[in-house]
């Protein structure tokens, strides 16, 4: 009893102080209002004094009006950047408001050959880099000078949301050593104009090249930052051509150097242009280096009886007596048929899902493999102004339950890993960075 009545006293006691300090705090809230300089509470804001004018003359000056109130930011006024949150939702993430563009020198560099009947594979290809990335891009678009009006005609009836994310630039297919009928010829059509990027890219400091048969899965500036990684004797990067070395062709067929013990692909390839022309190459052929375009052709004449993958077994050989050049990189960011068609055996990709699909030997027109069928339709047939959750997102899950019966279409997680994560990636983007992290309901 003695403890609960001493208790019941501190209660009483607290709530007597609680009370005496109210009482002091209320003349406070009575005192006269501020001077005129302070501004008023929102609900009682004076009007803009009659010399200045509306909109925005009569927003508070930067340091005087700095205690604005969270709810004045979503009232719609015309003239002004404060929109409705209707308003913002329905303009879309590119019509918000947008950082300062990067200077030239910091834009990413992509390049791409395109000859025959590779134009829709290309437009393609450059649709998923805009659609997934956010840095501003420079496209060098080697082709045909049949194909040239048709690339220009298409890229320009793309909306001015997507391509003030890049500038393009389309090069005739030109080759500066050795006979240009015999390289346009060699493997597949104009594929050997890679060779002669360095030569012809002078005032680029560092590139990426893919095939017309790759999609990015996620933003292009995540593979860019892998030319950081180099040390300081690489200059290039690719994936390795297999992951199980002694069922890869390379191994088992090749009748040349290559690199490493299952060679590399070159459908995706990072290169710092400015060390490959600076670069002095070992070789088979004479005792001294050589410049990169100055072996060029002394190697395809020497190797042309041996190599079957054309510009790609050049670059093995070449990498094969300059090891310490070339980084490689792994699996997810060169992912093809033979990764998952036998059955899975890219543990990259497993693991964090593909990067980059890369669908060679045609799997995106025939029904071998329908997995990959499925996501470049999905990224062809994708409308620019259309939300990607509904209308590329969920059909493509739906379209994966007709794969099941094919080892690729068995581990649709892996294809659809990395796309989820950059949707939500850019629509956070959208709602934080456009709408505002106070206005999100």
């Amino acid at each position: 009893m003695k403890l609960r009545s001493k208790v019941a006293a501190l209660l009483l006691l607290a709530l007597s102080a609680l009370l005496l300090a109210l009482l002091t705090l209320r003349p406070g809230r009575a005192a006269p209002p501020a001077p005129p300089a302070r501004p008023a509470p929102a609900t009682q804001r004076r009007p803009a004094p009659p010399a200045r004018l509306p909109g925005r003359g009569a927003l508070p000056r930067a340091g005087h009006g700095a205690q604005r109130r969270g709810p004045q930011r979503l009232r719609p006024r015309a003239g002004r950047r404060g929109a409705s949150l209707q308003e913002k939702l329905a303009r879309g993430p590119e019509e918000g408001r947008r950082a300062p563009a990067p200077p030239p020198r910091l834009w990413i560099h992509l390049a791409v050959v395109a000859c025959g009947s590779r134009l829709e594979e290309t437009l393609v290809m450059l649709k998923s880099a805009v659609l997934f990335s956010h840095r501003k891009m420079q496209f060098h678009i080697f082709t045909e000078e049949s194909l040239q009006p048709e690339f220009e005609k298409q890229l320009r009836q793309w909306p001015d949301s997507y391509t003030e994310k890049f500038v393009h630039r389309i090069y005739p297919i030109t080759f500066s050593v050795g006979n240009p009928q015999e390289w346009k010829k060699l493997f597949k059509p104009c594929a050997a104009q890679r060779l002669f990027l360095p030569v012809i890219l002078k005032d680029v400091d560092s590139l990426l090249y893919v095939d017309t048969d790759v999609l990015f899965l996620r933003p292009v500036e995540d593979i860019w930052k892998l030319l950081r990684q180099f040390n300081s004797t690489q200059l290039a990067a690719m994936a390795p051509e297999h992951e199980v070395p002694r069922t890869g062709w390379y191994g088992r067929f090749a009748q040349h150097p290559f690199y490493g013990p299952a060679g590399v692909n070159s459908g995706v390839m990072l290169m710092n242009l400015t060390r490959i022309r600076s670069a002095q190459f070992k070789n088979s052929m004479i005792p001294t280096g050589l410049a990169w375009e100055d072996m060029l052709y002394p190697l395809y004449q020497k190797y042309k009886n041996s190599i079957t993958w054309g510009d790609q077994d050049l670059l093995n050989i070449i990498f094969y007596f300059n090891p310490e050049c070339l980084y490689v990189f792994p699996c997810q960011w060169n992912y093809r048929p033979d990764h998952c068609m036998y059955g899975s055996n890219c543990k990259g990709a497993e693991l964090e899902g593909v990067s980059v699909l890369h669908g060679n030997r045609g799997v995106y027109h025939d029904d071998k493999q329908p997995t990959f069928k499925a996501l470049y339709e999905a990224i062809r047939d994708f409308p620019f102004q259309d939300n990607l959750f509904q209308s590329m997102y969920y059909p493509l899950q739906l379209k994966f339950l007709e794969t099941v019966h094919t080892l690729c279409g068995r581990i649709p997680q892996v294809f659809l890993k990395q796309i989820e994560k950059t949707m939500k990636r850019a629509y956070e983007k959208h709602v934080i960075i456009h709408v505002g992290p106070n206005q999100r309901h």
